[in-house]
């Protein structure tokens, strides 16, 4: 029998064993592998939320509301115009977010899925 697993707020999965650990934990007491809860220095990752992306892509892609969230006002403006390239640059910005491919106006990545 399968058991499913929930974290708190105050938790996440370790992402060797996946075993609930807490966020401030340093090293996973099932599996003894050291976790880190913090993003590496330098690494290219946007402040804005890919479900945020996600969900205004979906609903309001034909409108480019979702490139303005990112700061592309200027692609935003011609998705607009364009009802989003006719549907298919919206969908090409889908496919990009789900993949972890959209970038925001300086060019990091939206890679977190929280809001």
């Amino acid at each position: 029998m399968s058991e499913e697993r929930t974290k708190a707020a105050d938790e996440m999965f370790c992402p060797s064993c996946g075993e609930v650990i807490k966020k401030e934990a340093s090293i996973c007491v099932k599996c003894g592998v050291a976790v880190s809860n913090k993003k590496p220095a330098g690494l290219n990752v946007s402040e804005k939320s890919r479900l945020t992306a996600f969900l205004l892509c979906t609903f309001l892609g034909g409108l480019g509301i979702h490139r303005f969230y990112v700061g592309r006002i200027v692609s935003g403006v011609f998705q607009l115009l364009t009802l989003g390239g006719l549907g298919i640059w919206s969908l090409i910005d889908w496919i990009l977010i789900l993949s972890g491919s959209f970038t925001d106006v300086t060019n990091k990545k939206l890679s977190e899925w929280n809001t």
